[in-house]
């Protein structure tokens, strides 16, 4: 069953092109809102299940609109569009959960591939920008690891031992070992030919984020 949709966009020419891009794609759109209260209002009647917003509108922005969404508990995931390339943006973006931030000279090719990812319940943030804006991502195999499992890594980073782990987490030097062996088979590590040390190596500073 395809995804209920709703959009929003203060510019009429890009919200039609829009809506008549997605219905010509089969989604299947809800409704439109010219500015943010609207939208807003659409969101919470409605509930679809994505919500496709200009960043910029009156009343509300788009991430005004997603800071609600999350303050309130709404399960509509917002996909942002924007012709907006600022790093400080981008990171705001991230903070507020959002799942899509799409650029305006990309959307036709990139919001198919957006809302393919939602679907999937993944994030997409335009390839595009990221380049731009010389942004790292950290890999998306890490969102598998536990809290500890990440601990461990960021110690397996910092060159230590299982032993030395082990009594700097007060378990037992075979605690950290299931969580080594976890945590390769979680970053399948083994059919990739890959090591641990490596792995950790080269994503320590997403783990001192994530720890």
């Amino acid at each position: 069953m395809q995804a209920s949709i709703i959009i929003a966009d203060d510019h009429p020419l890009i919200l039609k092109g829009l809506n008549d891009f997605l219905l010509e794609k089969e989604y299947n759109v809800l409704a439109s809102a010219v500015n943010g209260k609207e939208a807003f209002k659409l969101i919470k009647d409605l509930e679809p299940d994505i919500a496709i917003l200009d960043i910029r509108m009156p009343f509300l922005s788009g991430l005004e609109i997603a800071k609600l969404c999350d303050e309130q508990n709404l399960s509509t995931k917002i996909i942002i569009i924007t012709f907006e390339k600022d790093e400080a943006t981008y990171k705001e973006a991230k903070s507020l959960h959002i799942y899509g931030y799409v650029l305006k000279e990309f959307a036709l090719v990139e919001l198919e591939n957006c809302i393919a990812a939602i679907s999937n319940g993944k994030s997409y943030f335009s390839p595009e920008l990221i380049q731009y804006l010389e942004i790292v991502e950290a890999p998306e195999e890490l969102e598998l690891l536990t809290p500890a499992e990440k601990t461990v890594l960021k110690l397996i980073a910092q060159n230590k031992t299982a032993k030395e782990i082990g009594k700097i987490l007060f378990v037992s030097d075979r605690t950290i070992e299931k969580h080594k062996s976890h945590i390769i088979k979680k970053l399948d590590l083994e059919s990739k030919g890959g090591s641990l040390a490596i792995f950790a190596k080269e994503n320590e500073e997403f783990l001192d984020k994530n720890t």
